[in-house]
């Protein structure tokens, strides 16, 4: 008879566990709206709302050319791009190549089917001054690591993106339905 009361006991405790995981999302989504920063400093925490998975965001973005774009491989990492327009992006393959594919592509073999747009705290895709040209012009090049800067981790990009653009991250799902029809 113990072994259901634990089930219970579980039930319970994982309940109160999601009930307060997502009060803390809602509050974060209030404090978004309200531009309030986050309490912690950009160096110790870049990326203010990550990616999830498992649970849909609260607003769905339109991407825009040159917004910085993610998805989940296999839930343990991030694989990103730069959205190009017109149902097509810009990735690093594992081989070196950057190449133009679609988001049906870019989202082949992978565990998730959303794709996340780095974006401000009044969801707006945010967007460098000159990354869709230099994007568009590394189609095809092979990437070598010699002499470049290497980002070597999704934390490392989002720390280099807030310190870029003096702000936060969050990483809103992007709006793909509409470009499946």
């Amino acid at each position: 008879m113990p072994l259901p009361l634990l089930w219970m006991d579980s039930a319970v405790i994982g309940a109160v566990l999601l009930a307060d995981e997502r009060e803390k999302r809602q509050q974060l989504e209030r404090d978004r709206i309200l531009g309030k920063a986050p309490k912690y400093p950009f160096a110790n925490r870049a990326m203010v709302a990550a990616p999830s998975q498992w649970q849909k965001g609260l607003k769905q973005v339109a991407p825009i050319p040159g917004s910085i774009v993610s998805c989940y491989v296999f839930g343990v990492i991030e694989h990103t791009g730069i959205w190009l327009g017109d149902d097509c992006l810009v990735e690093l393959h594992g081989s070196g190549l950057v190449r133009a594919v679609s988001v049906k592509r870019f989202l082949a073999g992978r565990t998730g089917s959303q794709i996340y747009l780095a974006c401000n705290h009044l969801h707006q895709p945010l967007i460098a001054d000159t990354v869709l040209t230099r994007a568009e012009q590394a189609i095809y090049q092979c990437f070598s690591q010699r002499g470049e800067e290497v980002v070597k981790g999704f934390n490392e990009l989002n720390k280099k993106l807030a310190e870029h653009f003096n702000q936060g991250i969050y990483w809103d799902e992007m709006i793909i339905s509409k470009l499946n029809e």
